[in-house]
């Protein structure tokens, strides 16, 4: 295999596992789940997902920098070896590569998580809970209310 390709193989490897411990991990594990189908791997590579992540988050602080390091290798290597069978092209993984990467950026550009506790009886109005609202406006309702009492 070619430098280059092996580059690709480790940058995906590292982004990937990048990914296992964020809230983008679904989306990093369905679209390996499909490029690892696209290339004929069988189905314990995603098992084999699953169980690098849960290493991954078992991990102590002590052990997180040398498990994160073993997994991504484990990874490359498993991507070295589908580009070494013909199974996998440096397209594809350039591909796969550029695909991760967008899942991390959409991951760092998301805003904290949002919680909101409605109480204190009946609310007579909408209650929205977000991040971040633009060019929100809500329209009277003209139907007459009775207030309890």
């Amino acid at each position: 295999m070619d430098a280059e390709l092996a580059a690709m193989a480790a940058s995906g490897a590292t982004t990937l596992v990048s990914l296992m411990v964020t809230d983008s991990w679904a989306h990093a594990r369905a679209l390996m789940g499909r490029f690892l189908t696209r290339a004929g791997a069988d189905t314990t590579a995603i098992t084999s997902l699953d169980d690098a992540r849960t290493r991954l988050l078992l991990a102590g602080t002590a052990a997180d920098e040398r498990a994160t390091s073993g997994i991504a290798a484990e990874w490359q290597s498993h991507l070295c070896r589908l580009v070494e069978a013909g199974a996998l092209t440096g397209e594809d993984l350039s591909g796969l590569e550029a695909a991760l990467r967008r899942l991390v950026a959409t991951a760092a550009g998301r805003p904290a998580t949002v919680h909101n506790t409605v109480s204190g009886g009946t609310q007579h109005g909408p209650i929205v809970q977000a991040g971040t609202v633009t060019g929100l406006a809500f329209t009277p309702d003209p139907s007459p209310r009775r207030e309890q009492g």
